[in-house]
């Protein structure tokens, strides 16, 4: 299995109901991570926040 995005692209992150609250919107991805299961993980920012979040591949698209 292979990352969809690469490093600084902007993707459009959707929060999942079932995971902790987040702020769905534009996001830059910073880090590409290890696989989990059968989803790839990406360390992604957004602008307005100062903080770092971890998403699935499965949560975000091409913005």
């Amino acid at each position: 299995m292979k990352h969809k995005y690469s490093v600084g692209e902007t993707v459009y992150f959707t929060a999942s109901n079932v995971a902790r609250p987040a702020a769905s919107g534009t996001y830059q991805v910073i880090r590409l991570l290890p696989i989990d299961g059968d989803d790839c993980l990406y360390r992604i920012k957004s602008s307005t926040e100062a903080f770092e979040r971890v998403a699935k591949e499965s949560q975000l698209v091409l913005s």
